[in-house]
């Protein structure tokens, strides 16, 4: 049983700048009403999942009483693993002492928390109100309530961000003591309140994104996080495992607005007004390449027929026994070295 169970959580206070996923603003009555699609459509499926991962959105955004009545359905529909992995996506400009308290209650042992930066000139850049004081409460108040497996989003690449400043962030990761990072390059999207003012943005150019995330590989494996995926670190042992399903192709089943599934051989996703709608077979060779290189493991070399030898000669890629994989240069190139593999 290594399926996944995915919820997404639409609502947000307010639209971050940089952010293109599907949100809407928060209203109690219309997310018990959520809550309540949530347990239906619930009902439409069966099978057995290790993993529940709360998206959005700002799933912490709801009451928590919320969030566990989902978990509570979904329990009594589906075969649970006893010791699932639990996780829920939260933002720490809300006071959680309370929430984290719940979430224990119902089974929730992961959270994940979007920091973004430690520096709070940049977290306010980005549309972020909370500081890293309550980023640190957040921290400690998710040990206090017994969910001590914790991940901190990190964002490279922002505005006001310097090679230097992210100092600052890592001296602050390595205080909190937790469990996992996740850090992404920021892109600006289409359909952002970034992409409209672009132009206007203050953003450290490609040579210093490029060291920041070659900084951020070494600096966290000198704080004991290995580097398991692009943009993923952990402990040992700490590995996100409803994340890892993605690259692995394992399946995942996906409920709730823009919600994505690999279920049952196919892919399909949830609109907006939760109609389904088909998007082709899932588990291609090509997606095994496209996926599994993101991962440090690598894949077989037997799986790629195209000629990667170029990509070793320039250090994008290393070979190890019958496995390859992409070294950090790579990483940084990866879309368009698996391009030109599948």
């Amino acid at each position: 049983m290594s399926n996944g169970l995915y919820f997404h959580i639409p609502f947000c206070r307010s639209k971050c700048p940089y952010c293109d996923f599907y949100s809407v603003k928060y209203e109690k009555a219309l997310a018990e009403k959520y809550t309540d699609r949530l347990c239906e459509e619930i009902k439409k499926y069966d099978g057995g999942f290790n993993t529940i991962y709360f998206g959005g959105g700002t799933p912490s955004i709801m009451e928590p009483e919320l969030i566990g009545k989902i978990i509570e359905n979904a329990k009594a529909q589906f075969d649970i693993g006893k010791n699932a992995e639990i996780t829920v996506e939260c933002n720490p400009s809300k006071n959680l002492e309370r929430d984290f308290e719940e979430y224990a209650k119902y089974g929730v042992n992961r959270i994940s928390l979007g920091m973004q930066s430690a520096r709070n000139e940049e977290r306010f850049a980005l549309g972020r109100i909370a500081g890293q004081n309550q980023v640190a409460k957040a921290v400690s108040d998710a040990k206090k309530a017994g969910i001590t497996n914790i991940s901190l989003d990190v964002m490279l690449g922002i505005p006001r961000q310097t090679v230097e400043s992210l100092d600052e962030t890592f001296e602050f990761i390595d205080k909190m003591k937790v469990t996992h990072i996740s850090a992404y390059m920021l892109k600006i999207e289409e359909g952002t309140k970034f992409f409209e003012i672009k132009s206007r943005l203050t953003l450290p150019d490609d040579d210093s994104v490029c060291e920041m995330y070659l900084k951020t590989i070494d600096r966290l494996k000198g704080l004991g996080f290995n580097q398991y995926e692009i943009s993923n670190f952990s402990k040992v042992g700490y590995e996100s495992r409803h994340n890892l399903k993605y690259w692995t192709l394992d399946e995942y089943l996906g409920i709730g607005a823009s919600a994505h599934s690999f279920w049952r051989g196919k892919r399909f996703y949830y609109d907006k007004k939760f109609n389904i709608i088909q998007d082709g077979i899932g588990g291609t060779e090509e997606e095994k390449i496209m996926l599994g290189l993101r991962l440090n493991r690598g894949i077989e070399k037997s799986s790629v027929k195209k000629d990667f030898s170029n990509f070793v000669k320039m250090g994008l890629i290393k070979e190890e026994n019958d496995k390859i994989s992409l070294t950090p240069q790579g990483m940084l190139v990866s879309n368009s070295i698996i391009s030109q593999l599948i």
